[in-house]
This record gives C-alpha cells, structure tokens and sequence, in this order.
C-alpha cells in the first residue's frame, strides 16, 4: 500500500501514465478537482467515481481530500514550512489544470 517513487515522479502526467490503474487515476482527478479554487468536480467525474467505487468509498476519499486540502491550507495561513523529512528526493510543483 501507499505509492510507488515511479507514481510519485509520474504524477503529474498521471492520466497517460501507466504507473497508475484507472481506480489510481479516477481517484486521483478527484483530487485534483477538489484542489482547485473553486471546487470543479463535474457530474462526469462524479459518474466515474460511483461507476469505480462504492458510496462508503467515494465518501472516505472526499473526506480524506479535503482533509489534507485542509491541513494545507492551515500550514500556508500560519507560515508552517517543510521540516526537510524528503531531504528534497521530491518537490512537485503542481501543474495548472487546464480547463476545457
């Protein structure tokens, strides 16, 4: 359990990265959409994700989505910066969705 180095270094381009199942991959755009500033999770995504998993599932990964989303944005509020556990072995700068 937990991810891979080659899925972390291939997050970014994770929807043409075979690294990832699609359940990785859906879960993963849940993510992503629930990132972004406003919220966009579109009726297709929510389709997906009851087509993926089941309601107790779909509910634990929003809960745990915006859970971290929240730590985040408490860090960034009181200036909480990195501790240095990674000593750098990654920093993924986000990619700017691009919205169709």
């Amino acid at each position: 359990m937990g991810i891979t180095e080659v899925e972390l270094s291939e997050l970014a381009s994770y929807r043409a990265s075979s690294a990832f199942t699609e359940r990785e991959r859906v879960a993963v755009e849940l993510a992503e959409a629930m990132t972004m500033t406003p919220t966009d999770v579109s009726a297709s995504l929510r389709r997906r994700l009851t087509d993926t998993f089941t309601p107790a599932q779909v509910m634990e990964l929003v809960a745990e989505i915006a859970w971290e989303n929240h730590r985040a944005r408490v860090n960034r509020a009181l200036g909480v910066e990195a501790m240095g556990f990674s000593d750098g072995a990654f920093c993924l700068i986000p990619e700017h969705a691009r919205r169709s």
